[in-house]
């Protein structure tokens, strides 16, 4: 193969893109309730909050893909509704992994940047972290006792996914590069993910969140923290769907979700 592919390697690569799969993923996942005047401001229209404030965060370690070399992976996500559809809105997904970060972000719009990261198991306790510019913004720490923080952490993760697979939204946009504005109206994807697990360990959680202007985890405030679960398995992500055609200037504010915004701004003066 090379620069410029036959028509047939390019029957291979379409069929082969009709789903992503991780094979034997660990996922270290914590739940938390915020307030919801936040996710209200963290949210782009037309997406709409959820009933409960809830952040989701995940530390993850996928050591074989069909579509890459291995790589560690982390996130953070709001409940959110579009047209009846509860999901999670992804906030931000630092990875490990070039090839991870390019499919995510230019087919699907998922927010990602390269960052160190780290998942380690000792005994019944386990650790994640994220860490770019030298700053950890985000750690966790779980217990994996068979009981989560609270009662409600289970039925959350009951109710947030399905046969069908767990929602996820993220707008798709790319900058004019005359600097006009976007390529075109920013997209609002909806994307589902089979989660099918070998292994799940519950436990108890603490998260700390560390200032990063450039990851500003830290805006999404832990009110009460509502548990963890540990996975091993299987994940297929399915294709996505463009549900909503964005207002622009509307969502402007929103737009720099993959980027070091601070970085620019600070040497623009």
């Amino acid at each position: 193969m090379g620069f410029v592919q036959s028509w047939e390697d390019l029957a291979k690569l379409v069929e082969a893109r009709q789903t992503s799969e991780f094979y034997d993923a660990e996922m270290l996942t914590v739940m938390w309730e915020t307030k919801p005047e936040i996710v209200k401001r963290l949210l782009p229209a037309p997406l709409a909050p959820a009933p409960k404030p809830i952040a989701t965060a995940f530390v993850a370690y996928y050591p074989k893909t069909s579509f890459g070399p291995p790589y560690y992976e982390g996130a953070l996500f709001l409940r959110a509704i579009y047209d009846g559809v509860e999901g999670n809105y992804c906030l931000a997904m630092p990875v490990t992994g070039d090839l991870a970060m390019a499919g995510g972000r230019e087919v699907f719009g998922y927010p990602k940047k390269m960052a160190n990261i780290q998942l380690k198991r000792n005994g019944s306790t386990m650790e994640g972290s994220l860490e770019r510019h030298g700053l950890c913004f985000f750690k966790l720490r779980v217990k994996l006792t068979g009981t989560p923080n609270t009662s409600e952490f289970v039925d959350i993760v009951l109710n947030s996914s399905s046969e069908e697979g767990t929602v996820s939204y993220n707008v798709k946009h790319f900058f004019a590069s005359d600097g006009s504005g976007f390529d075109y109206n920013p997209r609002l994807i909806r994307e589902r993910v089979v989660l099918r697990p070998k292994v799940a360990e519950l436990g108890v959680a603490e998260v700390e969140l560390g200032h990063s202007d450039y990851d500003p985890w830290a805006e999404v405030e832990v009110v009460r923290i509502l548990g963890a679960a540990y996975a091993v398995g299987d994940n297929t992500m399915l294709k996505g769907d463009v549900v909503a055609e964005l207002d622009p200037i509307a969502f402007a504010p929103y737009a720099f979700l993959k980027w070091d915004a601070p970085y620019f701004l600070t040497r623009s003066t």
